[in-house]
């Protein structure tokens, strides 16, 4: 979740009361806040030791989805009105005095649509700033940035001091050599090409260049005077850039994404309205789209829902009226009224500060929230639900369970791993249909999902080098295939592996392994060449490049036959006849080949062995599976 830090004694001073670092804390909870930190104690211990030191603060956890609270002033205006000091704030557009003629218009190009086609804005009028709330005004926007902006891939904001530009504006995508402008912070002029390059060696800014550099058109806002306000998403220009004196706030929105475009507008806008000279009230600008339709940004009408008492009290297990619920709403800045066709029914209007609200359901959790969690009756289900484990869960503690007892420890490593470690450090080829891929990983240790799991148990042994010999580990655990012929496109199979390090091999301990599970799963140990055999399990040589040669054997399964009738026996003894066999390659096992274990640092001999559980596992009824 993300973190805010807010000025103490503002906070205080907004709210009117001093709280004990207790009180809040227990404020926040009933919120549905955390308080992470209260830094009161570590500044008056740096001041002591006459070290240089901030005014304190208060670090605060919000819900991720509450974009509303990512700001002192959103904090403050919300817990003030869900302790009922003052009403929730009404937010206004405010038309300029020749009406919707007046409105400052931009104009979007359709070249835009080949980068970033959508474009919101607003304007905040006669606005005063501090140092703390201009602070709080950037901040927000990087905080936006972070979290629903999705580091501006789908959203980027930029805000300018309306009395440097002179209207109407024009949004438009082009050439980066025909790109020119001073960014911010500079007073030379540099072109889009040359930004690029500028910005690669800028640690805060070079994340964002992979947006746009290898298209062929760049998103430029231009006032009628040919100034540049912005290169969204990388920077704004230096012309229009926002100061302590600034008192009309031009904010542009660019974004990819309709619905987080909007949620964003309303939320930079109604944020930082209250400075304005006449609080909470904004005004729209006209955007004219690339078909010539015009549309008035922000949109400030919220949204009307409808929610019941009923369902309320059905959900938190309490008796309250209609108009008790509408109570609890106001307190959580909701606007609320009884219907009056129908006494079970509250309209509510959710405002533009809530995006969060998508259901009745939200509804029901902002009264619960406002009655407080605390408070809410202790009561028996109505209803009793029986549940089991799945089959493939029983299954796996089987073998957990048995490996344990014969003194092995469980390891538990992570599920992503990288794609060598995956493929190149077994001496395994990528094929591009066999393992699930991460489409923008962040570090180079987690590429892949993982389809063996025996990097994760040679990395865990590499990692605990310094332990005494032998090292004996194993995992039964997920690993994911690619599958197209499922919706999701992938398959999770639920596979044992097992390794075991000293200074000789150890191939027949993990064959004793495998044998030790096959007995607990009552599963006969057939010869390769016994076709009479109904069902067993048996292993043969093969050539796997992650094993030593002549080392390495692959297991295979044959299923039991799910009918035994007079004709399926017939077959049973035609198919033995002939020599035709259904047998079922489970698994490898093995000592590791030395290049495998010096990829992984071991210095070692290691013996390896993994199968698939999933043909063990009993048939249960398709409620209580993940099957398709």
């Amino acid at each position: 979740m993300p973190t805010v830090a807010v000025d103490k004694a503002e906070l205080w001073e907004r709210l009117g009361k001093e709280y004990t670092t207790d009180e809040f804390d227990n404020l926040c909870f009933e919120y549905g806040l955390e308080l992470d930190e209260d830094t009161t104690a570590e500044v008056e211990e740096a001041i002591k030791k006459g070290l240089p030191a901030e005014r304190p603060q208060l670090k605060i956890e919000i819900p991720a989805n509450r974009y509303d609270l990512l700001c002192i002033e959103g904090i403050a205006r919300a817990l003030r009105t869900f302790l009922q000091i003052s009403p929730a704030p009404e937010y206004k557009t405010i038309y300029p005095p020749g009406g919707e003629s007046s409105l400052i218009k931009v104009t979007v190009d359709p070249e835009t649509s080949k980068i970033r086609p959508l474009f919101a804005c607003a304007v905040l009028r006669n606005i005063t700033f501090t140092p703390s709330s201009y602070a709080s005004f950037i901040d927000l926007q990087d905080k936006l940035h972070q979290n629903i902006c999705r580091r501006r891939q789908l959203v980027a904001i930029g805000t300018h001091d309306l009395d440097t530009l002179t209207p109407p504006f024009r949004y438009e995508a082009r050439p980066p050599k025909d790109i020119k402008f001073a960014p911010l912070g500079k007073y030379k002029a540099y072109t889009g090409e040359e930004l690029m390059n500028l910005y690669e060696s800028e640690k805060h800014l070079a994340r964002y260049l992979h947006i746009i550099r290898d298209s062929p058109v760049y998103p430029i806002i231009y006032d009628s005077k040919d100034q540049v306000l912005s290169m969204p998403p990388i920077i704004n220009s230096n012309h229009s850039k926002i100061t302590l004196n600034t008192k009309n706030v031009f904010i542009d929105v660019t974004a990819t994404d309709q619905t987080k475009l909007d949620i964003v507008v309303n939320m930079v806008a109604t944020m930082f309205s209250e400075y304005c000279a006449e609080p909470f009230t904004i005004e729209p600008v006209k955007v004219i789209l690339p078909n010539g339709q015009a549309r008035i940004t922000p949109d400030l009408s919220g949204q009307q829902m409808t929610a019941h008492a009923s369902y309320v009290n059905s959900c938190t297990g309490l008796s309250l009226t209609s108009k008790e619920v509408s109570t609890l709403l106001t307190r959580m800045a909701l606007t609320t009224s009884v219907s009056p066709s129908n006494a079970d029914e509250i309209l509510v209007h959710v405002p533009p500060t809530r995006p969060d609200i998508l259901h009745e359901c939200d509804i029901m959790e902002d009264a619960a929230i406002a009655y407080g969690f605390n408070n809410l009756p202790d009561k028996f289900p109505t209803t009793s639900t029986v549940a089991q484990p799945l089959a493939i869960s029983k299954l796996s503690d089987v073998i957990r369970h048995e490996w344990a007892y014969a003194g092995w420890v469980e390891v538990l490593p992570l599920i992503l791993c990288s794609h060598e470690e995956n493929f190149e450090w077994l001496n395994h080829e990528d094929d591009g249909n066999t393992a699930a891929k991460i489409a923008n990983p962040k570090t180079l240790e987690f590429q892949v999902v993982r389809t063996t799991l025996i990097p994760g148990l040679l990395k865990t042994i590499r990692e605990n080098r310094s332990h005494a010999l032998p090292i004996k580990i194993f995992e039964t655990s997920e690993v994911v295939f690619k599958d197209v012929s499922r919706e999701r496109q992938a398959r999770n199979e639920r596979h044992a592996a097992a390794v075991w390090c000293n200074k000789t091999a150890g191939f027949e301990i993990v064959h004793g392994m495998l044998d030790r599970a096959m007995k607990m799963l009552e599963i006969p140990r057939i010869g390769s060449g016994d076709f009479k055999a109904a069902t067993g399990y048996y292993i043969k040589e093969t050539t796997d490049p992650m094993y030593f040669p002549g080392r390495a054997a692959t297991i295979f399964y044959r299923p039991a036959p799910e009918k035994r009738g007079k004709l399926s026996s017939i077959k049973q003894g035609v198919e033995s006849a002939l020599h035709i066999q259904h047998d079922l390659n489970i698994g490898t096992l093995g000592i590791l080949h030395p290049t495998v274990l010096e990829k992984f640092e071991i210095g070692f001999p290691c013996s390896a062995l993994e199968f698939t559980l999933e043909p063990f596992k009993k048939q249960m009824q398709k409620v209580w599976t993940n099957e398709d």
